[in-house]
């Protein structure tokens, strides 16, 4: 017996985007698309994210995922919420509303909370420390949107984070985005949310 079609859409920012990368194949999107053909699926991807985005841009993404019709959404957001000092409430409201809206139509989603700005070279060694911590604080209340509109979390751990705090080599030439390296890693921190949820 064939299986369906699964239309799984990328949602949320530049890293949803795969900013950093110099070949499509190299984002999150077409890696974990891979991933999932690899196990038996047969995947149509649509990458929606747009660099720059913040939780405020979901809506729009979202109803655009909506009617093209989709089965699994990966939404990574958050970076920006918290480069643009987004109050919390706000932004873990429109996320939990983002999620909802999609659950509502039969969608499995899965989300990547806010990543730990403290480990960009950009951020001044005195400041890491509380960057990590209010990145950390996001992520959490992002989280907490999350699993009650429905979603999955899919955190990818302090041991990720560490990574990238020790190796320059997972960074893109702006030392802000992930190289290919860097986005693999992701991608394989996703994996299991993705697999599971598909």
């Amino acid at each position: 017996m064939t299986r369906p079609v699964l239309r799984f859409h990328v949602l949320g920012d530049s890293l949803a985007a795969g900013v950093g990368c110099t070949r499509a194949e190299e984002t999150i999107g077409h890696r974990l698309a891979r991933t999932l053909r690899a196990a038996g699926h047969s995947v149509d991807l649509t990458v929606l994210a747009v660099s720059g985005a913040r939780s405020t841009d979901l809506a729009a993404q979202v109803r655009t995922s909506l009617s093209r019709g989709v089965d699994l959404a990966l939404i990574v957001i958050g970076a920006n919420d918290l480069t643009s000092f987004m109050p919390t409430g706000v932004g873990t409201g429109l996320l939990h509303d983002a999620v909802s809206s999609l659950r509502g139509a039969g969608a499995r989603v899965v989300v990547a909370p806010a990543p730990d700005l403290g480990v960009v070279s950009h951020v001044p060694p005195a400041f890491r420390a509380l960057v990590s911590s209010v990145s950390g604080q996001y992520a959490q209340a992002q989280s907490a949107a999350v699993l009650k509109a429905g979603g999955v979390v899919a955190s990818m751990g302090a041991d990720l984070a560490g990574r990238f705090a020790t190796d320059l080599s997972l960074f893109s030439a702006d030392r802000f985005h992930p190289s290919p390296a860097g986005y693999a890693l992701m991608a394989d921190a996703l994996e299991p949310y993705l697999k599971d949820a598909a």
